[in-house]
């Protein structure tokens, strides 16, 4: 029998696993076998992430923190990764932030600093992992958490720099994806609708959004734990080896509406 997600020996570098869907799917991949690296700006928690999937799940782990607005952070911890595991076959891409006003009253810093942060620093890591290793390997899966967001516009909350920079992941994804196919490394995205984490169960819970997930999306419902498992095993499958330039809406149907 054949096991299409088996992921043992394979190394997977995962940004903003310091918290929910970071480190989510972080758990699915080392449940496959993978090793590995969680990469965020708070080095306690994720100290205390690796710490866990190493003891939950069997597997090797690595906590480095990083910065990915800063180019020089980001090169000494993919050569971190390099130095001690000799390889990077996975980068989830997660890291990401979100600034919530009217359009009208964005300011530049906050516009600036989400594209930085969320559509930038999404480039800086994939282009140094492919650079230093996949490139030479002949071989990566690189998948960028974008949004539905960066599909469509929404009426509920303010949102500009968040709707652009993931936008502008979307059709980056593309890019990357016609540039470096040539290399056997396949560059996808996830676009998650709302998910249930410990910062958003409150807030997805209230009346207002509860009406709202009944009438936007055609589930009904909001995304739980476990519910990206799935794509981010398909997206990373060394036999998935034929897919890639895609963006991945798992939304519950909201973006088909």
């Amino acid at each position: 029998m054949k096991n299409y997600f088996d992921l043992k020996g394979q190394v997977a570098i995962v940004t903003g696993c310091s918290t929910g869907l970071g480190v989510q799917m972080a758990k699915a991949l080392a449940n496959q076998g993978a090793t590995i690296v969680a990469v965020a700006r708070r080095q306690d928690m994720i100290d205390a992430v690796a710490e866990e999937i190493a003891k939950e799940y069997g597997v090797k782990t690595m906590a480095i923190r990083c910065d990915i607005t800063d180019t020089d952070a980001v090169n000494e911890m993919v050569d971190k990764v390099i130095e001690k595991f000799g390889r990077v076959d996975i980068l989830i891409n997660n890291a990401g932030t979100g600034a919530v006003a009217p359009a009208e009253d964005i300011t530049d810093e906050q516009f600036e600093n989400e594209m930085n942060i969320d559509l930038f620093g999404s480039f800086r890591v994939a282009r140094t992992v492919a650079k230093k290793h996949m490139i030479d390997a002949k071989y990566g899966r690189i998948i960028n958490i974008a949004s539905m967001y960066g599909l469509v516009g929404n009426k509920i909350c303010g949102s500009a720099p968040y709707h652009a920079a993931k936008g502008g992941v979307v059709n980056m994804t593309r890019a990357l994806a016609a540039e470096w196919g040539k290399y056997n490394i396949t560059v996808n995205s996830i676009c998650p609708g709302y998910f249930y984490t410990d910062l958003t169960r409150d807030t997805l819970n209230s009346d207002f959004f509860q009406q709202n997930a009944k009438t936007m999306i055609p589930e009904e419902r909001y995304g739980e734990e476990g519910e990206l498992d799935t794509a981010t095993l398909f997206l990373a499958s060394p036999k998935s080896s034929y897919v890639t330039g895609v963006n991945l809406a798992v939304d519950g149907g909201y973006t088909a509406m």
